[in-house]
């Protein structure tokens, strides 16, 4: 290789270097933020000013007044955006039978009167193990139980989980999904900011 030849390449290697290493995510921060605020900068929210948690990542809730999310796949803290996973434990796979089992077992006894199958997605972590979303079906299995522990009649809790779904992409892509966050935030204001239980 020439002098030239080394020069010429220190030269491209420089000027991609700039291009793809600065200007290329400068430009799309700056885009990002000009046209997408909320969403590139996480999809916070926010309470009186105070981050309360994210639309795009799920958290561990087991009071029995609040629905609960699917479980996360991520440990020793459930939820933890750092830690993102799945369990990748296979359908025959025996720890993930015995997770099963006892995640339907929690859900029977915060709920006794509740008789139905039990959703699958409340049972299994999703890919990314922060998924803040759960069927639809995952969130009518639990208004029995909320309803009792907070006194909301059912039909206003069936509203508010109408109201925080939202529907299949495009309008053909997967499936209607509820975001438990945004859900539990409303039921918590609904509530005066209180959950008994």
């Amino acid at each position: 290789m020439t002098a030239r030849d080394m020069r010429a390449a220190v030269v491209l290697f420089l000027v991609l270097a700039v291009v793809t290493g600065l200007m290329y995510p400068l430009a799309m921060t700056g885009l990002g933020q000009a046209l997408f605020p909320r969403q590139a900068n996480g999809s916070l929210i926010r309470v009186q000013g105070r981050v309360v948690g994210s639309a795009l990542i799920g958290q561990y809730f087991r009071s029995p007044g609040l629905f609960w999310s699917r479980p996360s796949a991520t440990s020793p803290v459930p939820y933890d955006a750092e830690a993102s996973s799945a369990s990748n434990l296979g359908p025959d796979n025996p720890v993930l039978r015995t997770h099963v089992a006892a995640r339907v077992a929690a859900l029977r006894k915060a709920d006794p009167q509740e008789r139905g199958p039990v959703p699958i997605d409340l049972v299994t972590s999703s890919a990314s193990g922060l998924d803040p979303d759960i069927s639809i079906a995952a969130a009518r299995y639990q208004v029995a139980r909320v309803a009792q522990v907070t006194k909301i009649p059912k039909a206003r809790l069936d509203a508010l989980i109408k109201r925080y779904t939202t529907p299949r992409a495009l309008g053909f892509l997967g499936e209607p999904v509820v975001n438990v966050v945004k859900l539990n935030l409303a039921l918590w204001k609904m509530r005066g900011g209180h959950i008994r239980g």
